[in-house]
């Protein structure tokens, strides 16, 4: 038979008409507070030796979610949620109502098994008791409504199958999908962890801001905002850079800061808008000791949050035991191409019709050699790049802020790690040198006059800055939500981004129309 769900008004009404009687009753329908004294793991890890049919006198208190309910004539048992797991409430009539005042008994069988429905929040008293079948239970003595649900959760059986839904009403998520509450709870601590790892090593985090009047240090189109007072328009800043290189020139010799970065881009599963970077600058380093670096801080917090470096994506084992492996650009499209890009030189049209020739696509606004190398990157190479691999040496002119390579000519010394085809790290031996760094965004401020939303602009008082000096520094930023992607299995940013931002379904039901 068809599953054919009750009217959500109707149920809302139902329930609306428990709290009244509850209300009357004196038991709420949202309590003050309740101080539990334990939890469910800690309950059922200090009583998983207790035998079946067995109780303890010890009086325990805990507080939940109700998640389902079974009467069946004088018992009753409800099953309690709280953040650590879940365990039983064994509710026997002739327990609870044995100290009630008939004249006021809101604490009776018959109260809570008709007035307590599935989604509510209770509190709840009395001692431990196994059931014959092994269940691990709590015998309660005495109970508290906390707070009543008007509406009930995603039925047990279909679940929260709409995954819009789940990313739109995350807390539904979080109620019925254990796996979602561990991997937030995977995330929080990967995040700690990080900061620990940088805490330890002698980085200071020095927070920088989010309202910036240029916004630089990557290519990407800004968030445009206003700030009426001043009359200036401000825009959410796309990378931390820059300002965590202004930190060096003033002498903070490792700096860091993890935290919220906005581009106005598209959204697909491994890009969102609102997203969560760090950002690490280190003086006196260079990118292969920003390679070094990565390896530690990577490998140390899969280990620590996952058990082992070894963990398993999409049914692909990855490895994140260092050493990683380290290629050229150059050499590892030459590799899945068979192109070697070293042979054009500055011939562009040569570059082109080899591209064509191995089936890659040319786009019309790649018009230089550097260019081209890394559409054929990105079309045949990356995709492939499973293992850790760190891609190193880039064409300058896609590269405005990285210093040029010390021998070879045309590129900088920057690097990209990839995991599981993914861009999860992107690191320079940073630009130092004030008139270098003028000509090069002087170049990408004529690339944004002419149209290109995410062309960066000259930002005067960082090369003032530069022109103060700025010491040798390496420069590293990790991009966390792909990185907990991959140690939680997660298939899609949004997976694991808490309130993905998404269309209001107002929104949607207008297009549809």
């Amino acid at each position: 038979m068809p599953y054919v769900p009750i009217a959500l008004s109707e149920l809302r009404d139902t329930r609306l008409e428990k709290a009244k009687a509850l209300k009357t009753l004196g038991k709420g329908p949202y309590g003050l507070n309740f101080r539990p004294t334990d939890s469910a793991a800690v309950l059922q890890g200090k009583y998983k030796d207790l035998p079946n049919g067995e109780e303890k006198k010890d009086e325990v208190s805990i507080a939940g979610r109700v998640t389902s309910r079974r009467v069946m004539g004088k018992l009753a048992f409800f099953t309690l949620s709280d953040e650590t797991g879940i365990i039983q409430l064994f509710l026997e009539k002739a327990t609870l109502n044995r100290n009630e005042d008939s004249e006021n008994p809101k604490n009776n069988f018959e109260n809570i098994t008709s007035l307590v429905d599935s989604g509510d929040w209770i509190g709840v008293s009395g001692i431990l008791r196994r059931t014959d079948r092994g269940e691990l239970s709590i015998k309660v003595f005495e109970w508290s409504m906390l707070s009543k649900s008007l509406q009930p959760l995603p039925d047990k059986w279909h679940g929260l199958a709409d995954v819009e839904k789940r990313y739109r009403q995350r807390y539904l998520d979080l109620i019925v999908n254990p796996q979602s509450r561990k991997t937030f709870r995977t995330r929080a601590l990967l995040v700690s962890s990080i900061r620990r790892w940088l805490d330890e090593k002698d980085f200071l985090e020095i927070e920088t801001p989010v309202l910036q009047s240029e916004a630089g240090g990557a290519d990407a189109r800004p968030f445009i905002t206003h700030h009426n007072t001043l009359d200036l328009p401000l825009y959410l800043r796309i990378a931390t850079e820059l300002h965590l290189k202004r930190l060096v020139v003033g002498g903070f010799q490792r700096v860091y800061e993890l935290g919220r970065i906005f581009r106005n881009e598209g959204i697909s599963t491994r890009h969102n808008p609102e997203f969560t970077s760090v950002e690490i600058y280190e003086a006196f380093a260079d990118y292969f000791d920003m390679m070094d670096l990565t390896e530690k801080l990577l490998s140390s917090v899969c280990e620590k949050i996952c058990g082992s470096t070894k963990i398993n994506y999409q049914e692909q084992e990855i490895d994140l035991q260092p050493p990683w492996r380290r290629a050229t650009m150059h050499d590892l499209v030459k590799e899945f191409t068979g192109i070697d890009f070293e042979l054009f030189g500055d011939n562009v049209d040569d570059a082109k019709a080899e591209m064509s020739r191995e089936g890659l696509q040319v786009p019309d606004k790649a018009d230089t050699v550097g260019s081209l190398l890394n559409e054929a990157f990105e079309q045949a190479v990356e995709p492939e790049l499973i293992q850790p691999t760190f891609v190193m040496d880039y064409p300058i002119e896609i590269s405005p802020l990285a210093r040029k390579h010390r021998t070879k000519k045309g590129l900088v010394e920057r690097f990209e790690l990839f995991i599981v085809g993914r861009e999860t790290a992107n690191a320079f031996s940073e630009l130092i040198d004030p008139i270098d760094q003028r000509e090069r965004l002087l170049l990408q401020q004529a690339k944004k006059e002419a149209g290109d939303l995410e062309a960066q602009s000259l930002d005067e008082d960082f090369i003032n800055a530069l022109e103060v000096g700025m010491p040798p520094t390496g420069g590293l930023g990790i991009g966390i939500d792909r990185f907990v992607m991959l140690l939680t299995d997660s298939p899609s940013i949004r997976d694991v981004i808490a309130f993905p931002l998404l269309r209001p379904e107002a929104n949607l039901k207008q297009t549809a129309k």
